[in-house]
């Protein structure tokens, strides 16, 4: 039971933080002629090494539910980012005593934070041809995040993260 209102309690601070994606590719390029995969051997995530292993094998998943492969000789190569920043509350709530009279008058103000800094993170997903090494296509996701995650939170987060990210791949030309 405690499992489940954890759970429920991170899908409400996930929920509530709304993530932003945004999506950018090369729209020359024929997204039918991938068909496999791998990750750069060297990837400076940013991430812890539990993190960078948790969000890779999501990735994986993923990819492969798509009909994609991993492949010792890919068609691309996925590089992973991410960065943090602190963002500062500005809801305050002001106190302030004054006093005067007879066109005398004296005051003293201030104003007391409510509740404490945000925690947002950007990750950058990147997909690189193996044969031009250009990139193709990009997703940027940026959501706030708690620092403080059970590692099963950890997990659910960036389930969430990568299903939302990857849902934009490959894009889907509009019609017009």
């Amino acid at each position: 039971m405690m499992k489940y209102l954890r759970f429920s309690l991170l899908f409400l601070v996930v929920a509530c933080s709304a993530p932003k994606v945004v999506y950018d590719y090369d729209t020359k390029v024929d997204f039918s002629k991938y068909k496999t995969f791998d990750f750069y051997d060297e990837m400076n995530t940013g991430l812890n090494e539990l993190d960078t292993k948790r969000l890779t094998e999501m990735i994986r998943g993923k990819l492969t539910f798509k009909g994609l492969q991993q492949s010792n000789t890919p068609d691309f190569f996925i590089n992973l980012a991410s960065g943090m920043q602190e963002v500062y509350n500005k809801n305050t709530v002001g106190v302030g005593i004054g006093g005067g009279g007879r066109n005398v008058g004296i005051g003293v103000s201030g104003q007391i934070p409510i509740g404490g800094n945000q925690i947002n993170q950007d990750l950058i997903f990147e997909f690189v041809d193996a044969k031009t090494n250009q990139l193709f296509w990009q997703g940027i996701i940026t959501s706030s995040t708690d620092e403080n995650m059970t590692p099963q939170e950890r997990e659910a987060y960036l389930g969430m993260i990568v299903d939302k990210v990857l849902s934009g791949y490959p894009p889907v030309k509009k019609k017009k």
